[in-house]
């Protein structure tokens, strides 16, 4: 029975374009009908439908091959997972060419380097986002959803609303608005106690 070559893609969000490691997976031998994707879901969620049917399609004796690590497991407890999943059926895991085997010791052991490695790097972009954040918060640049409405636009929407003539999808479109906006500044009116 031949080896097969099962790839596997990921990326975060739904911006983000398959294109550069579909092709680096071609070049590591992987046909492009054995190629399973994930597009939109971060490596830190283990419930993948791509990753689950790359899992369900190797065999024993078959590889795993993926460009980066990152691309697999986000966490150390992910990729142990993975890797136990893999030495179970007896497939070998190619990273960036790199072939492991999860049943050899030396390859066991670089793996789990792997994941560590893939966890920090994941832990130090979530530090570095905060640290980010927090600072913009400080600078008065990160103040969160802003209002639809202004102030004198929101005094008018009431003054509108309480006069009756208008209906709140007419009121919506008077304001370029949706029914929801309005909706929801009717229920914040109403919430605000009033002197």
């Amino acid at each position: 029975m031949n080896e097969i070559k099962i790839g596997y893609a990921r990326v975060s969000t739904i911006e983000q374009d398959l294109s550069a490691q579909r092709e680096a997976l071609r070049r590591l031998g992987v046909d492009e009908d054995h190629i399973f994707v994930d597009h939109g879901m971060t490596g830190a969620n283990r419930a993948r439908p791509g990753l689950r049917e790359a899992l369900a399609a190797v065999r024993s004796g078959d590889t795993l091959v993926v460009t980066k690590l990152d691309r697999l497991a986000r966490s150390l407890r992910d990729a142990r997972d993975i890797a136990d999943e893999l030495t179970a059926k007896g497939v070998a895991l190619s990273m960036g060419g790199s072939t492991y085997d999860p049943t050899d010791p030396i390859g066991k052991l670089l793996f789990n380097v792997l994941g560590m490695v893939a966890e920090f790097e994941a832990d130090l972009i979530r530090m570095r986002t905060k640290e980010g954040m927090a600072i913009a918060r400080a600078k008065g640049k990160l103040k969160g959803k802003q209002p639809k409405l202004t102030r004198t636009q929101r005094a008018h929407l009431y003054e509108l609303l309480d006069g009756g003539a208008y209906t709140q999808t007419e009121i919506a479109e008077l304001f370029g608005v949706s029914r929801a906006t309005i909706y929801r500044e009717t229920r914040r009116r109403a919430a605000t106690p009033h002197p």
